[in-house]
């Protein structure tokens, strides 16, 4: 008898404009080689055999992403992105909801310029979430680096002179014993992630993350360690990082 492959769906939101990177385009079609940045995180999943379905968020002006050959993949299916990420995983999330096959299911949230993600890093996140779900009941977890540099806390001060120069000063030096930094992609029941980002747009709270959202609904998130190459292209010096892991 042929065993039956649990497949989950992946969202991507891809409605910014990436205004850090300096580019006259959105960081997602910068190019790391012969593909845009982009095409590079959606073939992560494409390729992989317990990624069933894709729902990218894309800029109501997007006019790019028709020209990438991987937009025609049939695992590829398109909605309207919102002013936030939050609002564009809430969007895709609902079309999903939609789709009854997926109510019971886990499902993925992905950076679109987070292009290094190997499939050692998936492979482990769906089993630890799948193993955390049957053993404790938790909902999901994230992909996670525990904090290895010194970390300090800062503030910004203004000088009294005339040209009124700004300093970053430091307060005081975090204890980054407990600290970990959050990647994606991030894995929770579809239901419990909609229920807990309906939750916390009503009460105001600022989720920059799935995992935000969770957290505040008193969600229980596992954290599983990833790679420090599973970075995120936010600034023009990344695109030559990422491009050195992708080599």
């Amino acid at each position: 008898m042929l065993e039956v492959v649990q497949t989950y769906p992946v969202v991507i939101p891809a409605a910014g404009i990436g205004s850090r990177m300096q580019a006259k385009i959105a960081k997602q079609y910068l190019k790391i080689g012969e593909h845009a940045v982009l095409e590079h995180t959606l073939n992560s999943f494409i390729e992989h055999p317990k990624i069933s379905d894709i729902i990218i968020a894309l800029h109501p002006d997007d006019n790019i992403f028709d020209t990438l050959s991987v937009s025609k993949h049939p695992k590829i299916t398109v909605v309207l992105g919102g002013n936030e990420r939050v609002d564009s995983v809430k969007n895709a999330l609902g079309l999903l909801n939609k789709q009854l096959k997926y109510n019971e299911s886990f499902v993925l949230v992905h950076d679109a310029a987070r292009p290094c993600l190997t499939r050692l890093e998936l492979d482990t996140l769906i089993l630890e979430c799948e193993l955390a779900y049957k053993q404790k009941h938790i909902m999901g977890g994230i992909l996670a680096n525990p904090v290895t540099d010194t970390i300090k806390k800062g503030c910004t001060i203004v000088s009294t002179s005339a040209q009124k120069k700004s300093f970053n000063t430091i307060t005081h030096t975090v204890d980054r014993r407990d600290l970990w930094q959050a990647q994606t992609p991030q894995m929770f029941k579809l239901i419990p992630l909609i229920e807990a980002i309906d939750s916390g747009l009503k009460k105001g709270v600022i989720m920059t993350d799935e995992a935000s959202a969770m957290e505040a609904a008193n969600h229980q998130v596992i954290m599983v360690e990833g790679q420090s190459s599973n970075i995120k292209v936010t600034r023009p010096n990344d695109l030559k990082l990422a491009s050195f892991y992708l080599d």
